[in-house]
């Protein structure tokens, strides 16, 4: 990958560690892919609002939690990654009873959490193999519940390093799919609650990440919780290849189908390309079985897509975000 002159960052008070040149395939879950130009880990939420304000507008910036949901192309990515599973880990009962969870806290710590408080509503958490942060972006669920269904209000970060409440209601939600609304009257970053203006979306100026929730979950009995949690993640185990590197559904279900099935019927189970595999045990798991490419992962994930359209006339979306740029890793 050819590196852009390294951002100068004013660094002077940041807690955290920024590197160069970071080989991002530890950082995915399909433990494949190029380098990032920087990776920051911030020490905590104060110091990446305060990271965030070192920026320049045009730096390219990507949050990423346990890099369960993501491929990162073998050209690497330009610009500067946030790493946040470690940095924001807090998670809390308020004083109106919502559970606060920052982004960086994994789906199956949430539910835990949920349970040993005696809140429901929370057990679904524990079969998404991913941080909050994502979940927020893109309404991830499984097992007839998603995540919105259970936001109370976010809290975002814009590229100012300026805080932001936003409700509900502010977004488009559907399957998979989490926009601010545009040509809304909204509240921007950075102002009163009371003070609104009318903005268009996008504006890489109003760029905003989720960096916390609040969850409003049902009290109830925390040990009938904890039991659909084991059977959840029974079922988990049973179904999904978890012993190989994979990155969860890679397909959005079709309306009144399963990405699974129609792969399965396309004859696809067991495809190979270099080192990524369709899985046998989950049609829609493309699973690393030693060394793969993010080349050979896209390959076969474009090479399913476009079978399943000609066998069946369902076009797949992808469920995974596929970003950088195409080319040989380091």
């Amino acid at each position: 990958m050819n590196m852009t002159e390294p951002t100068q960052f004013r660094a002077s008070d940041l807690r955290g560690t920024l590197r160069q040149n970071v080989g991002m395939s530890r950082y995915t879950s399909w433990r494949a892919g190029g380098y990032a130009e920087r990776v920051y880990q911030p020490a905590d939420r104060d110091d990446l609002l305060k990271f965030l304000n070192t920026l320049p507008a045009q730096e390219p910036l990507f949050a990423v939690g346990l890099g369960s949901n993501l491929l990162v192309r073998d050209g690497g990515l330009r610009g500067t990654v946030l790493l946040l599973h470690a940095a924001l880990d807090e998670m809390h009962i308020q004083a109106d009873g919502t559970l606060y969870v920052e982004a960086g806290v994994p789906g199956a710590k949430i539910a835990r959490y949920a349970a040993m408080h005696n809140l429901r509503g929370a057990e679904f958490f524990a079969g998404i193999p991913g941080t909050l942060g994502g979940m927020l972006a893109m309404n991830a669920g499984c097992y007839g519940s998603e995540t919105w269904d259970v936001v109370s209000s976010v809290q975002t970060v814009n590229r100012a390093g300026q805080m932001c409440v936003r409700h509900p209601d502010e977004y488009a939600i559907d399957y998979r799919s989490v926009i601010l609304k545009e040509q809304q009257t909204l509240s921007p970053c950075g102002t009163s609650p009371k003070t609104k203006v009318v903005v268009v979306l996008p504006d890489p100026h109003l760029e905003e990440f989720f960096v916390s929730a609040n969850l409003q979950l049902a009290s109830g009995d925390g040990a009938v919780a904890r039991q659909e949690i084991k059977a959840l993640l029974s079922k988990r185990i049973a179904s999904q290849p978890l012993q190989l590197p994979n990155a969860g559904s890679v397909f959005r279900n079709p309306v009144g189908d399963y990405a699974a099935r129609l792969i399965e019927q396309s004859g696809l189970k067991g495809r190979q390309i270099g080192g990524a595999r369709v899985s046998e045990k989950h049609a829609n798991f493309i699973v690393n079985v030693g060394r793969a490419s993010a080349a050979d992962i896209e390959n076969l994930i474009n090479e399913v897509q476009a079978t399943v359209q000609k066998k069946t006339g369902v076009l797949l979306h992808p469920e995974v975000r596929i970003v950088g740029v195409a080319g040989e890793g380091k």
